[in-house]
């Protein structure tokens, strides 16, 4: 699709009320926050920046970059891609193309991480976590910053995905006690973590091409679950009793409806599972589990 007309909208107030209608045309959801971001982006400014520039011109240049951006979004590439970051967690997150972008139900698995650790005692002690399927590190670094004696490991196959994380861990500054280890999952980690955390490919592959475009332009590694959505965590939970020290906890992420058959996955590899968490929207999101204990 081609970029927006912004010949007549020459202030930063027109310009972002040009873009804005142009979303609103294509059908876009959020096309006002859409035109606020980007014209931000663009322009270096926050949003109380953007309201008093308001009547002021754009120079050509400007004008002509975030006409360019608009025309990205109208081909449905996603704000956060576009502009190379999403917040996740307070925390400001780099995303590339090897790496999802960062979504707000992904925090439930933080909430649930975080309620189990204090659940076993103090944030402050000693703790070894492992993210698996890191991508760019969203969960991980989280947690870093919220358990300040922690050190973590995340897991990719990507490297490029792991860069990003690495990249992550340095900006957000928790970088030396997080390391990053190319591998599927868990297959080159030894055992004795306190938390197991991951938000894993959960689409059923004959799904994928019923995701919205935005998604749909995001590494189908990264959510491509196999033919029932349920492959990664078949591996996971394989893994689970060797990596998960004493006391130690399981937190996954979950796909709409999968709550039962991850729950019952988990079950037959020893482990014990409580209530599912649900997300802001009411949808069982994140579901955690801790080894049986032996009879």
């Amino acid at each position: 699709m081609s970029a927006p007309t912004l010949e007549q909208a020459v202030s930063v107030a027109g310009t972002r009320r040009a873009l804005a209608a142009a979303f609103r045309d294509a059908g876009l959801e959020s096309p006002e926050l859409d035109a606020r971001v980007l014209v931000s982006f663009v322009l270096g400014l926050d949003h109380a920046g953007l309201v008093a520039a308001g009547e002021r011109e754009l120079e050509p240049v400007e004008a002509s970059r975030i006409a360019a951006l608009g025309a990205r979004r109208l081909a449905r590439e996603s704000v956060a891609s576009i502009i190379g970051g999403k917040e996740f967690w307070g925390l400001p997150i780099r995303i590339g193309p090897a790496t999802l972008v960062p979504r707000p139900e992904t925090e439930t698995v933080v909430e649930a991480a975080l309620a189990a650790i204090d659940a076993g005692g103090s944030r402050a002690r000693p703790l070894r976590i492992v993210d698996l399927g890191t991508g760019s590190g969203c969960i991980l670094v989280a947690l870093l910053t919220e358990l300040p004696n922690a050190h973590g490991v995340g897991t990719d196959i990507d490297p490029a995905a792991l860069a990003m994380a690495s990249e992550n861990a340095r900006a957000v500054g928790v970088a030396q006690r997080a390391h990053f280890v190319c591998t599927n999952f868990a297959s080159a980690l030894a055992g004795g973590f306190d938390l197991v955390v991951s938000n894993p490919p959960y689409v059923a592959t004959h799904e994928l091409r019923s995701l919205a475009p935005e998604v749909r332009r995001e590494p189908r590694v990264a959510l491509d679950g196999g033919e029932d959505g349920l492959a990664a965590y078949r591996a996971i939970a394989g893994d689970a009793g060797r990596l998960l020290g004493p006391a130690g906890t399981l937190v996954v992420e979950l796909g709409v409806g999968q709550a039962g058959p991850v729950a019952g996955l988990l079950a037959r590899a020893g482990l014990s599972t409580g209530r599912p968490v649900v997300d802001l929207a009411g949808i069982p999101r994140v579901i955690a589990a801790v080894a049986q204990p032996m009879r």
